[in-house]
């Protein structure tokens, strides 16, 4: 039986929703190890003179402790 943890993880991109999760799983794995997934919980943008200028994410990232 594998146990299981879960992390909550806030990240910004200016390019994209999908850029800020792949951010998110990227600074997390420097010091989490087996990570097993990730869920976009929350998703929001920053809008400065009508044009989107950030994107942000909220997720939870599962990983197996050994």
């Amino acid at each position: 039986m594998a146990i299981l943890k879960v992390i909550e993880v806030l990240a910004n991109s200016e390019k994209s929703w999908e850029d800020a999760t792949k951010k998110a799983v990227a600074q997390a794995s420097k010091s989490v190890k087996n990570i097993r997934s990730v869920y976009v919980q929350e998703q929001s943008a920053s809008v400065n003179d009508g044009e989107i200028s950030d994107f942000r994410v909220n997720v939870k990232i599962t990983f197996e402790v050994k």
